[in-house]
């Protein structure tokens, strides 16, 4: 009995031992600033503020609350890292420091992985049932885009050259012109059919859409693509009503052109 009471104290401190290494950056090192500090200038409805804050800062921010367990390998790595990931997708200690059309697309990709269930994660929820998101807290979300968005006024015709400019500043983050990405290649998406592309994960709902992209549906999916698919990946959308003019005669010229 005296030796299993031995091994198992080396065992816990070996345990602990481990868990000073940081196998995937330690973010135990930005210093807590206090919940308070978050989003104060914001423009986003106070209500949704506090919905980020008390749903998602505690991943998605410098002001994490490590519970109990935390300092125990491997579990403190399996934290860790998802903490290193969910502040390199969005650090709200960070909101004052990003530019508006940064906080802009933020706030668009919120809306979408919290309309879909993406976010909190699963396993997140399983542990913190309270980060759980209600509909009126979806809702609520979903009102910081009306809050902060972009008059929609045009002031000349398409400029392809504008909008190729704005495709490259903008959508090849995720997008090529002649290579599958995280979307799929936009080269000839001028006059295809939604979800055509061979050997890209569409969808079922843009599978099922029966849309042809032209001038008209192109404007609606640029402007919000959950309000033309609901059941869409997209995680962006192009706020600015020029730049979304500017693209599409950008994706006219590449759909006519050999590249």
């Amino acid at each position: 009995m005296k030796y299993i009471v031995i091994l198992s104290a080396l065992f816990v401190e070996l345990l602990l031992g481990l868990g000073l290494f940081h196998p995937f950056g330690n973010p135990r090192v930005e210093p807590s600033k206090g919940l308070d500090t978050l989003l104060t200038h914001s423009t986003m409805p106070a209500r949704a503020r506090d919905i980020l804050i008390a749903k998602c800062a505690n991943c998605h921010s410098n002001e994490t609350r490590w519970p109990i367990y935390a300092p125990i390998a491997p579990g403190t790595w399996l934290i860790e890292r998802d903490v290193v990931e969910a502040r390199k997708k969005m650090n709200l200690s960070l909101w004052d420091q990003m530019s508006s059309e940064d906080q802009e697309q933020v706030m668009r990709e919120i809306i979408h992985e919290t309309k879909n269930g993406e976010m909190p994660p699963l396993q997140y929820r399983l542990l913190h049932w309270k980060s759980q998101l209600t509909p009126v807290d979806i809702a609520t979300l979903s009102s910081m885009q009306t809050s902060t968005s972009v008059p929609a006024e045009i002031h000349t015709a398409g400029d392809a050259g504008r909008g190729q400019m704005v495709f490259q500043r903008r959508c090849t983050g995720c997008h090529a012109l002649e290579d599958n990405r995280e979307g799929p290649p936009l080269a000839h998406v001028f006059g295809r059919k939604a979800g055509s592309v061979a050997g890209f994960s569409y969808s079922t709902g843009l599978k099922a859409s029966a849309i042809t992209w032209n001038e008209a549906t192109l404007e609606k999916w640029l402007n919000d693509p959950d309000v033309l698919v609901p059941d869409n990946k997209m995680d962006f959308h192009l706020p600015k009503a020029q730049e979304r003019v500017d693209v599409i005669a950008y994706f006219q010229t590449l759909a006519s052109s050999k590249l």
